[in-house]
């Protein structure tokens, strides 16, 4: 009798975790700050996502997929990347492999200072995503469009003579930020995802460190990659923790310490958790309702 109760209570926990009704087709389109450059999230688990350009990335699209599969969720993930590039790239190069199939959401974003000429310009951003929605919405009316606006350089704040040289390092970020909103009011996203600023809260509340050139603080997690311009692994898994919620209206901590995608990349646990946390009260702060689920399979001994 005591087995046959326990069949039934596990029978009853692994049916809780929602399930879709259907596969969402969810499409990237970005640079390396959507690959995962100098981290190990680049070509992390690849073959759980559609790389249009046959190179083999994984990237923060596979970290969306295996968190959605662990919330037992259904999305069909695609993505089209190229290093050190914005929009106009992505339409002058990739189109027709862009707009070959229709998708039903799609999130993007443009050069890290918005304009590789120009640091801090929003125009090309604004004129290019324009574009760019227009491109696919003639493919699907109906696609749901998200920019991710990305985080403030170290590389771009610390050293002399670069742009946001004296100022705070949240600085660029908001700086980002504002050009992503002008740009989702010319072509009227779902939503900005406000990854950079989810980076100034990890900073701001003693989770990361807020200067990598001056060494690294303890018990702090450094969010740069060896470069101060990408992001190292825990970086990345906080983009994807901005980019799930964002679009799921899921609560990140709903993944909890014992996340598959933290644990093989070597940091389960606590820091897995205080990063959930920043991400849900950045989500939260911008008022995205949040809705608790029970993972499919979030114990590290479970991860495959």
């Amino acid at each position: 009798m005591k087995k046959l109760a326990l069949v039934i209570v596990l029978g009853v926990v692994c049916c809780v975790a929602p399930r879709a009704a259907s596969s969402k087709r969810l499409l990237f389109i970005g640079n390396s700050f959507t690959f995962g450059e100098l981290s190990p999230v680049h070509f992390w688990k690849s073959g759980s996502v559609t790389d249009l350009n046959g190179e083999g990335i994984g990237g923060v699209p596979a970290l969306v997929k295996a968190m959605t599969v662990e919330l037992g969720l259904d999305y069909d993930v695609s993505l089209e990347t190229h290093p050190g590039i914005g929009l106009d790239w992505h339409l002058e190069n990739k189109l027709d492999v862009l707009t070959k199939q229709p998708f039903d959401v799609v999130v993007m974003h443009g050069f890290s200072t918005l304009d590789a000429q120009k640091p801090g310009d929003p125009a090309k951003l604004v004129e290019t995503a324009t574009r760019m929605a227009d491109a696919l919405r003639h493919v699907n009316p109906n696609v749901e469009i998200h920019l991710t606006a990305t985080w403030s350089r170290a590389d771009q704040t610390y050293p002399q003579g670069r742009p946001w040289f004296g100022k705070p390092i949240e600085a660029m970020a908001l700086d980002v930020r504002a050009g992503y909103d002008k740009a989702a009011a010319a072509m009227h996203a779902a939503s900005v995802i406000p990854v950079g600023q989810a980076w100034n809260r990890a900073i701001a509340t003693g989770v990361a460190d807020a200067n990598p050139y001056d060494g690294l603080d303890a018990g702090k997690i450094d969010l740069w990659a060896i470069d101060n311009y990408h992001a190292s692994a825990q970086g990345y898994y906080l983009e994807a923790l901005m980019v799930l919620g964002g679009l799921t209206g899921i609560d990140p901590r709903s993944l909890g310490a014992g996340e598959c995608a933290a644990y093989e990349l070597g940091f389960t646990g606590a820091p897995a958790r205080a990063l959930q946390q920043v991400a849900f009260d950045e989500l939260d702060a911008a008022h995205r309702t949040m809705t608790k689920a029970t993972p499919a399979s979030a114990r590290a001994s479970r991860c495959r």
